[in-house]
């Protein structure tokens, strides 16, 4: 089975939306991918947590065959955010970010680790996922994604990155700063231009546009009636995309990626049930098909 290497952040949010509030509720990128990705392969993860972060919480990640050999724990505060959504479920405000022992953050990777087949560089400082990027040996797929923080502040680091890796997943937001267009079709053939192979323009509600060599798959998102936290839905997208290609010989294609962009939207329509990771700790295989089977009738036109 092929190892996914995800370095990315772990920590505790305060969300707000209209079905309600939540604190202290467990979030972060890597926890996010890793439960998604989990459901799939096996999952290295790398981040920083301080020493008021949960046993529990770590105990989670492992219980679902996440190794967290890679999770490092030193003393101080674990990263926090806060943030509601309003009218837009598409796109969260930020009330506050406490980056906390995130601030010091190096993602050294264990040895074991290097070896990694599929990375994925979450939204952290551009100059970090190059550090890492200099520590794996040989992957067959590397991925990225970013925030616009880092495109206002690290534009450039973030440009080398870009040079470097096979996939750019990102949402509508950040494409429209990163390029300056509006229009997600030609933002992401510039996109696309900046180096990697393929783009994936993640768009909430409505779904994704996948971009590689000309080609374009678009597709809506699974419908879900009742959206109670969209927090962490990118996250989840980029989980089980990374998840299903890691079961394949020959990732780097259209028609794979095609597939992987499907499984993606799978995992994010669970994520926006509930507050936090809930809706993915116990999710089965079985949950997955199910959906699955459903997406197509929803997708087919014949």
């Amino acid at each position: 089975m092929s190892k996914i290497l995800v370095v990315g952040s772990l920590g505790y949010d305060r969300i707000s939306t209209p079905q309600g509030q939540v604190d202290q509720v467990l979030g972060g990128s890597a926890n996010y991918f890793s439960l998604a990705a989990s459901m799939y392969s096996e999952v290295n993860v790398v981040g920083v947590v301080g020493n008021d972060y949960k046993m529990e919480d770590k105990q989670m990640l492992t219980q679902r065959g996440v190794c967290t050999e890679g999770l490092q724990q030193v003393d101080g505060k674990t990263f926090f955010w806060e943030g509601r959504y309003e009218g837009d479920m598409n796109e969260a405000i930020t009330v506050q970010t406490e980056l906390n022992v995130f601030k010091d953050f190096n993602p050294a990777l264990p040895e074991n680790y290097r070896d990694s087949e599929f990375v994925f560089l979450a939204n952290i400082d551009p100059i970090l996922q190059q550090d890492v990027l200099k520590q794996v040996k040989s992957p067959k797929l590397v991925g990225v994604d970013t925030m616009n923080f880092w495109i206002q502040s690290k534009k450039q680091d973030l440009l080398k990155v870009l040079t470097q890796v096979d996939v750019l997943l990102i949402n509508e937001g950040e494409a429209r700063e990163l390029t300056g267009q509006w229009n997600g079709i030609e933002s992401a053939e510039t996109l696309s231009a900046l180096g990697p192979k393929a783009v994936v323009i993640k768009r909430g509600e409505y779904g994704f546009i996948l971009y590689m060599q000309g080609e374009y798959f678009i597709l809506p998102a699974f419908p879900i009636k009742k959206v109670v936290d969209p927090t962490g839905a990118g996250d989840t997208f980029a989980g089980g995309f990374f998840g299903f290609l890691s079961k394949l010989d020959n990732p780097l294609n259209l028609e794979s990626l095609k597939l992987a962009c499907v499984h993606g939207c799978l995992m994010a329509s669970f994520t926006v049930q509930d507050f936090g990771v809930n809706p993915l700790v116990g999710l089965t295989w079985a949950d997955i098909e199910r959906r699955h089977a459903d997406f197509l009738k929803v997708v087919s036109y014949h």
